[in-house]
């Protein structure tokens, strides 16, 4: 699940539960609820977490985009 990317990032910026909490807004029981895993963080924390550590949303959760094919076959 993406909560164990969530701390992957948490932790590999150096940062506490506590660290992240002060600075986005987000409780730290919530930080930890989401990082086990236990549930899904909302559009709104995600967005809050992203622009704490100045990544997308796809970086966020750990999602490669995929790839858009916008060219057109001809017949």
């Amino acid at each position: 699940m993406y909560g164990e990317e969530i701390k992957k990032i948490r932790t590999e910026r150096g940062f506490t539960q506590s660290d992240v909490a002060k600075a986005t807004g987000i409780p730290q029981n919530t930080i930890s609820w989401i990082e086990a895993d236990k549930g899904i963080a909302n559009i709104f924390q995600c967005v809050r977490l992203a622009d704490f550590y100045g990544i997308t949303l796809d970086e966020l959760v750990g999602r490669e985009p995929a790839q858009s094919s916008n060219s057109k076959t001809n017949s």
